[in-house]
């Protein structure tokens, strides 16, 4: 590989914001929060919305999974516009 050219890859935890469940991986993505893992070491921690512990394909529950009020935000914004 070229020296220079590639992004950082490191050690980081991935964890679930709805079932609160943590892995540990590699990956080029930072985060300004950090979290002490089981082996005493401090890695970035990354927060997501959705991982296969939480995702219906893979639990097979359905769930709804709206992170911001899409449609809420729509509706605020352009309200009911008329033609």
């Amino acid at each position: 590989m070229k020296p220079g050219i590639h992004p950082d890859y490191h050690p980081v935890v991935i964890k679930d914001g709805s079932t609160g469940t943590a892995f540990l991986t590699r990956s080029t993505a930072t985060s300004t929060k950090t979290i002490e893992w089981e082996d005493g070491n401090t890695y970035p921690l990354i927060v997501v919305d959705v991982t296969a512990d939480s995702h219906p394909f893979w639990t097979g529950k359905q769930r709804l999974v709206d992170t911001a009020g899409r449609v809420e935000k729509f509706r605020q914004r352009y309200g009911d516009r008329k033609r």
